[in-house]
């Protein structure tokens, strides 16, 4: 079964900044490309840091105002967050003001991975790494939600051949696939209650599939089988240790 990999859904043109680069460049770069943040290159075309728009209001907002304490007078010690927001209210170059060590992921990487990697880290882009950890493109959670485009006939399609021909080795009209917005019925009778699984969680992997409605039946319960007898049974055990 193929993911959709990041490299299909990646921006390549991809707006940078280098670490000497003023604040000031910085957010015209973010104005005028109408985005919400970049990468941070050095020399190598290494990423080593991110900026976002929170950066920016952030250095703003912790900027001292006219009514700072005066230079000279003891200020109480701050803890580790405080002294990095004052630095970046400090801050007058990209390399000053970037978020670090970046968040990243690699082109070969499947759209659900770089989904769980956003929502783990809570970040809203990801420079685009190549096998040498060079940058060759950005990904918003925008371009991941191209996945949830697919039309429902490719689903089924989807379903139909990676499922159940090439992985149950079965013929397509075994068992009715019906999909609808995006979820995905199965219906009918497989020959041993094991493949039930099986065949629900690979259908919830297909990319696009919103979720699935099991239906499914079976003419053998094989669940009392030993691993020993059951590997005699067909795929049925090698897929199940790989789901």
């Amino acid at each position: 079964m193929k993911h959709s990999k990041i490299g299909s859904v990646m921006t390549t043109e991809v707006v940078t900044a280098r670490f000497a680069t003023p604040f000031k460049e910085v957010a015209q770069l973010l104005a005028t490309h109408r985005i919400s943040g970049l990468p941070v290159l050095d020399a190598d075309d290494k990423v080593i840091g991110v900026i976002s728009e929170t950066d920016l209001l952030a250095r703003e907002a912790e900027a001292p105002g006219p009514t700072a304490a005066k230079r000279g007078l003891r200020l109480p010690r701050m803890s580790p967050a405080a002294r990095r927001a004052q630095a970046k209210a400090q801050a007058r170059t990209a390399g000053q003001l970037m978020s670090q060590p970046p968040v990243c992921t690699h082109a070969e990487n499947t759209i659900a991975e770089a989904a769980r990697t956003m929502a783990r880290q809570r970040v809203e882009r990801l420079p685009v790494l190549d096998e040498e950890d060079r940058l060759v493109g950005i990904v918003t959670r925008r371009d991941l939600l191209q996945v949830f485009l697919r039309t429902d006939d490719e689903i089924r399609r989807e379903v139909i051949a990676e499922v159940l021909v090439n992985t149950l080795w079965l013929s397509p009209q075994t068992i009715t696939v019906s999909v609808a917005d995006g979820v995905v019925t199965l219906d009918g009778k497989l020959e041993r209650r094991s493949e039930v699984p099986i065949a629900v969680n690979m259908t919830r992997q297909i990319d696009g599939v919103v979720a699935v409605v099991d239906k499914l039946g079976y003419h053998l319960d094989d669940s009392h089988l030993k691993p020993t007898d059951q590997a005699l049974h067909g795929v049925t055990e090698d897929w199940l240790r790989k789901l």
